[in-house]
C-alpha cells in the first residue's frame, strides 16, 4: 500500500500538519471577503480580486482624505488681492492687535458682511480666533454660511459683552444662532426663549481673542468655545438652503477682528 505524507502547510494560518490532500485543499480553498455590504471572493490562484479589494480601499481613503481637507484663508492676503467682496456700509483694514495678526472689519450702521469670494460651504467645520469688545450692546461678531446674499442667510454669532455679565439673564445671551430674513434674534427669543442662544461654559474674557469651532451638518450645528469638548450651544437649522455663500459677520458699531481661518469640508 503507498504510504500517506505529511506535510506541514506554508501558510499562516496552518498551525498543524496535514496530509498532502488536506494541505492543498487548505491553500487553495477561497476567501470570501465582505466589502461595503459586496461579497467578492478571492481565489488563491487568482490573486485579482485581492488587488481590486486594495484599490478600493485606497481610492475610498483619497476620497475621505479629500473630503475632509482643511483649508487655511490667509485674510489678509485676501483682502490685498480683493478676494474678500465687503458689504455696501463696510471697511476692513490689517492690523496687528494683542500680538496677532488679524482682519478688522467695521459696518456704519446694520448687519456688516466680508464675503469669500467663490468660495460655497455645504457641510464641514469652520475654525477661527475671534475679538470683540466688552461694551453693552456695541460688538457683535461671528460667521455667516448657507448665504444667498445679505438678507439671506445663517449666522452664528457672539456677544462678548454678555460672555461675564453678572445678569444671569445677558449671560445666556452670549452665543447665538439666527436664519436670515424670517428667524431673527428678536422672533427666536419670544418664539423659542432660550432655545437658539445660549451662555458660554466657562466664559471667555470679552476683551481677548477667543477661538470658535462651528461644526454644521446640516441640519444640525454645533459651536465649540476655546477647544471645550462641551458644545456652548447646539441646534437645527431654520432653513433648508443647504449651501451658499460663507462670509466674516459684524454688527454694531465697534470694529470686529478675524484671524486663522480654516474651513473643512465634506
Amino acid at each position: 500500500m503507498r504510504g500517506t505524507a505529511f506535510v506541514r502547510c506554508r501558510r499562516p494560518y496552518a498551525d498543524n500538519f496535514r496530509t498532502d490532500d488536506e494541505c492543498k485543499y487548505r491553500i487553495m480553498k477561497p476567501i470570501h471577503v465582505f466589502f461595503s455590504g459586496i461579497r467578492i471572493v478571492h481565489n488563491p490562484t487568482n490573486p485579482k480580486p485581492m488587488r481590486l479589494i486594495t484599490i478600493l480601499l485606497l481610492l475610498v481613503c483619497c476620497i475621505a482624505n479629500a473630503q475632509t481637507k482643511a483649508k487655511k484663508y490667509d485674510l489678509i492676503k485676501m483682502m490685498k488681492e480683493e478676494k474678500i467682496a465687503l458689504c455696501a456700509n463696510c471697511k476692513a483694514e490689517a492690523i496687528t492687535i494683542h500680538n496677532k495678526e488679524a482682519f478688522q472689519l467695521t459696518v456704519e450702521g446694520g448687519n456688516g458682511f466680508a464675503w469669500l469670494t467663490g468660495e460655497t460651504f455645504t457641510n464641514g467645520t469652520i475654525e477661527l480666533d475671534l475679538k470683540g469688545k466688552d461694551m453693552l450692546q456695541q460688538s457683535f461678531i461671528g460667521i455667516a454660511f448657507h448665504a444667498v446674499d445679505e438678507k439671506q442667510f445663517d449666522v452664528v454669532y457672539f456677544r462678548p459683552f454678555n460672555f461675564r455679565a453678572e445678569d444671569p439673564v445677558r449671560k445666556i445671551h452670549a452665543v447665538q444662532y439666527a436664519s436670515g430674513p424670517d428667524y431673527g434674534w428678536e422672533r427666536l427669543r419670544k418664539e423659542h426663549n432660550g432655545q437658539y442662544e445660549k451662555a458660554i461654559e466657562p466664559a471667555p474674557d470679552p476683551n481677548e481673542w477667543f477661538h470658535a469651532k462651528i461644526v454644521v451638518d446640516a441640519p444640525h450645528i454645533s459651536v465649540y468655545v476655546n477647544g471645550n469638548s462641551t458644545p456652548s450651544l447646539v441646534v437645527d437649522q431654520l432653513q433648508n438652503r443647504g449651501t451658499g455663500k460663507i462670509g466674516l459677520w459684524q454688527d454694531g458699531p465697534m470694529p470686529a477682528d478675524f484671524a486663522n481661518l480654516v474651513i473643512s469640508s465634506k
